[in-house]
C-alpha cells in the first residue's frame, strides 16, 4: 500500500499486453481519431469560410466540433503512444492534466448543449424577438460562459480528486478517470470528492430539466405549426440537438454513476470508449446528415478550392 506521496506516476492497465491486441487497438484508435479530427475541422472551416452560415446556431456549433476535437485528443493520442511504446505508464501530473482537461471539455461540451437548447428555443417560440436576443454580443458572452463553467467545475474536481490519498497506482483503465481514481483511494479520504461530485450531478440535473422545458416548449409550439413543411424544417434542427443530447448523457451517466468494477473487464474498456470516442465522431455526422444548409456549403467550399488546389499543383514549374 502506498499513500499519496510516493505515488509518483499511475499504471493504465485498460489493454492486455498480448501484441495482437494491442495492434488491433493502435489502428482501431487511430482510425477513429482520425476520422474524428478530420470530420470536426471540417465542420469548422466550413463554417468559418461560409458567411451564411454566420448565425448564433453555427457559432455554436463550430464551438462544439472544437470541444469534441479537445475532448478525444486528451485520452487517444497518450493510449496510442502508450501501446507503441509498449507501457501503461503515466505520470502523477499526465495523470491530473488528463483528468482535468477531460472534465473541461465534457463539461464545457454540456454546458455549450444547454446553450444551444435555448437558442432553438428562442428561435422557434419567440421568432420575432430572436435577433435582438441572441444578437452577436449575446452568442459570444453564452459560449464563454459555457468555457468558463467547464474551466471552473474542472479546477474544482480535479483539485479535490488529487487532494486525497491513494493506496494504489494501478488504474484498470486506458485513461485517468474519477470513477477509477475514487476506487483506489484509500476510504477514509474520499468523502470530500463524493460531496463534490454529488454537488455537481444536483447542478446537472437542474441544467437538464432546463434543457428538457425548453424542449417541451418548442414541441409544443412546432405542434400548432400549420404547415407540414415548417413542421419538417423546425424537426430537422431540433433532432439532431436533441440525439447529440442523449448520446452524449446516456454513455457520460452510465460511466460516472455506475459501481466500478473490481478487476478491468472488456464491458469496462467498451462503455468508457464509447463515452470518449463515439460522441466527437458522430455529433458531426449527426448535425450534418440531414442540414441542407451545411451540407450545400460543404460542397460550394470543395467547389471553391477545388480549382484553387487543381490551379497550383498544374501550374508550370
Amino acid at each position: 500500500m502506498m499513500n499519496q506521496s510516493r505515488v509518483s506516476g499511475f499504471l493504465l492497465h485498460g489493454f492486455p499486453d498480448i501484441r495482437e491486441v494491442q495492434m488491433f487497438h493502435i489502428n482501431l484508435f487511430v482510425i477513429i481519431y482520425l476520422a474524428a479530427l478530420t470530420e470536426n475541422i471540417m465542420i469548422i472551416t466550413v463554417i468559418f469560410y461560409s458567411h451564411q452560415l454566420h448565425t448564433p446556431m453555427y457559432f455554436f456549433l463550430a464551438n462544439l466540433s472544437l470541444q469534441d476535437i479537445g475532448s478525444i485528443s486528451v485520452t487517444v493520442p497518450k493510449s496510442i503512444a502508450n501501446s507503441l511504446m509498449k507501457t501503461q505508464t503515466i505520470s502523477y501530473s499526465g495523470c491530473a492534466c488528463q483528468v482535468f482537461f477531460l472534465v473541461f471539455f465534457m463539461l464545457s461540451h454540456y454546458l455549450l448543449l444547454g446553450v444551444m437548447a435555448y437558442d432553438r428555443y428562442v428561435a422557434i417560440c419567440n421568432p420575432l424577438h430572436y435577433e435582438t436576443v441572441m444578437n452577436k454580443k449575446a452568442c459570444i458572452q453564452m459560449a464563454t460562459s459555457a468555457w468558463i463553467g467547464g474551466l471552473f467545475f474542472a479546477t474544482m474536481y480535479t483539485g479535490t480528486t488529487f487532494r486525497v490519498e491513494f493506496c494504489s497506482n494501478v488504474l484498470n483503465q486506458f485513461f485517468c478517470e474519477i470513477p477509477q481514481l475514487l476506487k483506489i483511494s484509500c476510504s477514509d479520504s474520499d468523502i470530500t470528492v463524493i460531496w463534490v461530485l454529488t454537488f455537481g450531478a444536483c447542478l446537472a440535473f437542474i441544467y437538464f430539466a432546463l434543457i428538457a422545458f425548453s424542449y417541451v416548449q418548442i414541441f409544443r409550439a412546432v405542434l400548432k405549426i400549420p404547415s407540414s413543411h415548417g413542421k419538417q424544417k423546425v424537426f430537422s434542427t431540433c433532432l439532431p440537438h436533441l440525439i447529440v443530447i442523449s448520446l452524449f448523457l446516456v454513455s457520460g451517466n452510465f460511466v460516472y454513476f455506475r459501481p466500478t468494477s473490481s478487476s478491468p473487464s472488456a464491458f469496462d474498456l467498451l462503455v468508457s470508449s464509447f463515452y470518449c470516442m463515439v460522441p466527437p465522431v458522430m455529433n458531426p455526422l449527426i448535425y450534418s446528415i440531414r442540414n441542407k444548409e451545411l451540407k450545400m456549403a460543404f460542397w460550394k467550399f470543395l467547389a471553391n478550392i477545388s480549382p484553387q488546389f487543381l490551379e497550383k499543383n498544374h501550374s508550370p514549374v
